[in-house]
């Protein structure tokens, strides 16, 4: 049971909400300022027959006043107030925040879910998280339209849509919207519940946590350089899901406010500018009480709600454990998704449940695995789970995301690290190994020599399916272990077995990494608002000097050499296999065993370096020697084939052929240099014809003499 609120900060909100002074109540009372003044700051308390009669002054009951878990009704109700236009006359059509991510659940599962990691209270256990669908119809919908007032929100609705309304990006969504609902009667809500987290502290305005998620763009409140966040635009892809601009918060606090913990609700709807019956309104509106202590009656401040309010907007916690709820209304995903397996008929539209249910799980699953891992007496820092209802019942149960089975080799490759159980080169599969690299953290304030040395965790394995998406790919994180970067690990020697590789950077590499802080804050300040990249950025550039990039630069060089040095296959081996396999498969066409005529020869294979690029395609660098007995005005075309088992070679056609060095392309043909000793050429093929994944085939490269010979 919630703790009740003490009776003084209890009965100051309640005479606020009735509009009455002290004053008031004490002339009603029959009694002194002074005694009820008392009550207020707590030096004493009313006796049993003074409480009956407040009862009956705040129009309220006996239980009430002893439980203080909510508000009397005496007062004004909880409803919707719009901010009025400016005096000035600026209009803003629109969150500027919320341009800035697409309205795709997987954003949002991405950037709600780091806030979530970013509130963790207590760090000895997991932050849990839970996406819940909620798909409305008939009426369970009217039961909920009722419960937000819908009726005093529809008008601002219609000024977007009345006479065609305006042809935006905001009045187009907010028309897709309306439609949903009225034409085929439906809504679906998006909860995002987090637990073991700090909840919305603070005062409804000042500075804290509340104010800058419910009232403030651009205000993070994220002072720990080991956050993922740091812009304050992570909280805008609450509303940018909403078709309807509107999102609806229940919160759980950490730390009392007004005396309270539990149920603190309030709403926040986003709209461009509008006119309503003849008034003009600025954007933004709040659901919850009137301030009694605001100037204008426009501002409404949150409320304590009952356990009957709460549960009617759909917003019931299943503890009174800290954290908050985000109730989005009219979620929907832009982005396409081929069909779910299942019911295809129930997933006939983009904005099905079940397309979300899987996108969001998927999400989860691709950002978060390494914030879900546990090992060697670690807790892993997330838990999170989706589930999916359809008028109150289960359509889709609870699904905890494991990160095991979204990126197994990944996974296995941390919990190794966790546990210490790492070796120093791959030797046999299921094997993780792990090296270190220096990432030189400078000085800030533009100071170019000096700085902190930190180093760095690699961790490479073999990959075992597709799950994770391609192979030979480098995945960066620091912090609290959110995916930053997923690139492909350049100039991997062909022959070499499909991995994964992991690179830890800040705290990620261990919380008493030396130099792990200074990392923090250096590659905070380079990641842009996504959080996507270690780069350039004004921070960056302000906080520490314009060149500082560079330093990120060489630790991705120095990470992606790592990674090569831990996947190489030892020299002998090579010689058996890797190497050998590659120089029968680089052939020089046209050779006989008899010697050509002078001027006929084709150049020699000298040196072959090739990789599967991030398309999937294959990337060869080829220098090829020319003798004097070669017809440099001949010219010679590249062709290259994939290497199967059996039957004929398929062409692998070029999208791409450039001449390095020594050579031109002419037509798809290589013109060499009068005189030139050595030619280097680039081919990339052409993946979109490839009739096999270039991960399940080897390649073969000839040299034929003439044009046109590719096809």
């Amino acid at each position: 049971m919630e703790a009740a609120e003490d009776f003084g900060p209890w009965l100051a909100r309640q005479l606020r909400n009735a509009g009455k002074s002290q004053t008031d109540l004490a002339v009603d009372l029959g009694m002194t300022r002074a005694a009820v003044s008392a009550w207020i700051v707590g030096r004493s308390v009313p006796r049993d027959e003074t409480i009956r009669r407040i009862a009956d002054l705040l129009n309220t009951d006996l239980e009430t006043i002893h439980t203080r878990s909510a508000d009397a009704q005496l007062g004004l109700p909880v409803s919707w107030y719009h901010r009025p236009a400016h005096d000035d006359g600026g209009r803003e059509y629109g969150n500027a925040a919320a341009f800035a991510f697409e309205a795709d659940v997987s954003v949002l599962a991405r950037e709600a879910t780091q806030n979530s990691l970013d509130a963790r209270l207590d760090p000895t256990r997991p932050v849990r998280v839970r996406y819940t669908l909620h798909e409305l119809t008939g009426e369970a919908l009217s039961r909920f339209r009722e419960a937000v007032d819908w009726e005093r929100l529809l008008p601002h609705y219609e000024a977007f849509t009345a006479d065609g309304g305006r042809q935006d990006k905001v009045s187009r969504t907010i028309a897709a919207g309306l439609r949903d609902m009225y034409q085929r009667d439906r809504l679906v809500l998006l909860r995002v519940d987090d637990y073991n987290a700090t909840g919305l502290t603070g005062d409804d305005y000042g500075d804290g946590l509340f104010a800058a998620v419910v009232r403030r763009q651009l205000d993070s409140q994220k002072k720990d350089s080991g956050a993922g966040g740091s812009y304050g635009l992570g909280k805008a892809t609450l509303w940018a899901t909403s078709r309807l601009g509107l999102v609806l918060i229940n919160s759980t606090l950490s730390e009392p406010h007004e005396g309270r913990t539990e149920r603190r609700l309030i709403g926040r709807l986003d709209l461009p500018w509008r006119e309503v019956d003849g008034r003009a309104f600025a954007g933004p509106a709040w659901f919850g009480r009137p301030d009694p202590n605001a100037k204008s009656s426009d501002v409404a401040r949150s409320w304590w709600a009952d356990e009957e309010t709460v549960e009617r907007l759909h917003l019931t916690r299943e503890s009174g454990e800290p954290g908050t709820s985000f109730l989005i209304v009219g979620a929907h995903d832009v982005a396409s998704l081929a069909p779910v397996t299942g019911d295809e008929d129930s997933v006939d539209d983009d904005d099905s449940v079940q397309r979300m249910h899987a996108r969001l799980k998927d999400a989860l699953g691709r950002n978060f695995w390494a914030a879900m891992t546990e090992g060697g007496g670690h807790e892993a820092h997330l838990k999170a789970s989706v589930r999916t209802y359809r008028n109150g019942e289960i359509l889709i149960p609870e699904e905890i995301v494991d990160p095991a089975e979204t990126q197994p080799s990944r996974t296995r490759a941390l919990r190794a690290f966790l546990e210490g159980d790492t070796v120093d080169r791959l030797t046999a599969p299921g094997q993780v190994a792990r090296a270190t690299v220096r990432l030189s953290v400078p000085l800030r304030g533009g100071e170019v020599r000096g700085g902190v040395s930190h180093e760095a965790v690699v961790l490479v394995t073999n990959a075992e399916d597709d799950v994770e998406g391609r192979p030979n790919r480098l995945v960066c994180m620091r912090g609290n272990r959110m995916t930053v970067k997923n690139n492909g690990v350049p100039n991997v020697p062909i022959g070499t077995n499909p991995f994964q590789a992991v690179l830890l950077v800040g705290r990620a590499a261990g919380p008493d990494a030396p130099g792990a802080d200074a990392a923090e804050e250096f590659l905070r300040a380079s990641e842009p608002p996504e959080h996507n990249k270690w780069g350039q950025t004004e921070e960056l550039r302000l906080t520490y000097s314009p060149s500082a990039h560079r330093r990120i630069a060489t630790l991705t060089t120095l990470a992606n050499q790592a990674v090569r040095d831990l996947v190489a296959v030892p020299r002998a081996k090579r010689r058996n296999g890797g190497e050998a396999k590659i120089a029968g498969r680089l052939k020089v066409g046209g050779v006989t065993k008899k010697p050509r005529p002078s001027g006929t020869a084709l150049p020699e294979l000298d040196n072959v370096d090739a990789l599967i690029d991030e398309t999937g395609a294959w990337s060869v660098t080829v220098d090829l020697r020319v003798s004097p007995s070669v017809d440099t005005d001949r010219p010679v075309t590249p062709v290259a084939k994939f290497d199967v088992r059996s039957g004929p070679r398929p062409v692998a056609h070029w999208k791409e052929l450039v001449a390095v060095s020594g050579c031109e392309v002419v037509d798809g043909a290589l013109r060499l240099s009068p005189g030139s000793r050595k030619a280097v050429f680039r081919g990339v093929t052409d993946v979109s014809r490839h009739p096999v994944r270039a991960q399940l085939t080897g390649l073969v490269v000839e040299l034929r003499s003439g044009k046109g010979e590719q096809a």
